[in-house]
């Protein structure tokens, strides 16, 4: 097989997982909620996050489908419901309340009182909730039917390594880059995302429903 239809594939994967991060708004919400916001501990928070987020994605790809097997749970329902809280996610963040979609307000004001906000609730949920559990099996069902296992595996796994690393950069230069966009630009940049989040999720819940009327017909 080319090889440029394993990039273009990983490519894909790796804008789907970066997109439903959302890296830049999960930025500005870190800013907000650490003080004092030195180089020191945003770098410190930064890589503990990335390590959150990668230690369960990668964990949510490797057991993630066979814990649905077990409770007797197709791919194909998971693709309907992980779709609607998909689509859940794009209308917030469509109308610029990406962080609202995220976590709540208790989460927040508990977040305040924490020293240390890397893993909860910046790591889980913020960055790392159910869309992204759903975006991770789908994605890697999909990708096994096309390459098969070994090789689906491995195109995820590189795919959240660089949607991760991009997660570290946008959290390490998070003052940088909330500089140089300011409010408008990100939320701008929340919107385009969530219209990106929301085709993704439209197709999600197609394909899901199309696969359960077609079992049962």
């Amino acid at each position: 097989m080319n090889y440029d239809v394993y990039i273009s594939t990983m490519l894909h994967d790796t804008i789907a997982l970066v997109t439903i991060f959302n890296p830049i708004a999960a930025a500005s919400i870190m800013l907000s909620m650490i003080s004092p916001t030195t180089p020191a501990v945003i770098r410190h928070i930064a890589k503990r996050t990335t390590l959150t987020i990668l230690i369960a994605s990668l964990a949510t790809l490797f057991t993630g489908e066979f814990i649905f097997h077990f409770f007797g749970i197709s791919v194909l329902s998971i693709k309907v419901i992980g779709g609607i809280i998909l689509m859940m996610i794009a209308i917030n963040m469509a109308y610029g309340h990406g962080s609202a979609s995220r976590h709540t307000p208790e989460e927040r004001d508990e977040a305040q009182e924490k020293e240390d906000i890397s893993i909860i609730p910046l790591g889980i949920p913020i960055l790392f909730g159910p869309g992204v559990i759903a975006m991770i099996i789908v994605l890697n069902h999909a990708d096994t039917k096309i390459f098969g296992v070994i090789v689906s595996y491995a195109l995820i796994a590189l795919s959240i390594l660089l949607s991760t690393a991009i997660v570290y950069f946008s959290l390490r230069y998070a003052g940088v880059i909330y500089r140089f966009l300011g409010v408008t630009g990100t939320k701008i940049l929340t919107r385009i995302m969530g219209l990106i989040v929301g085709a993704i999720a439209a197709q999600f819940i197609v394909e899901g429903i199309k696969g359960l009327w077609m079992q049962t017909s």
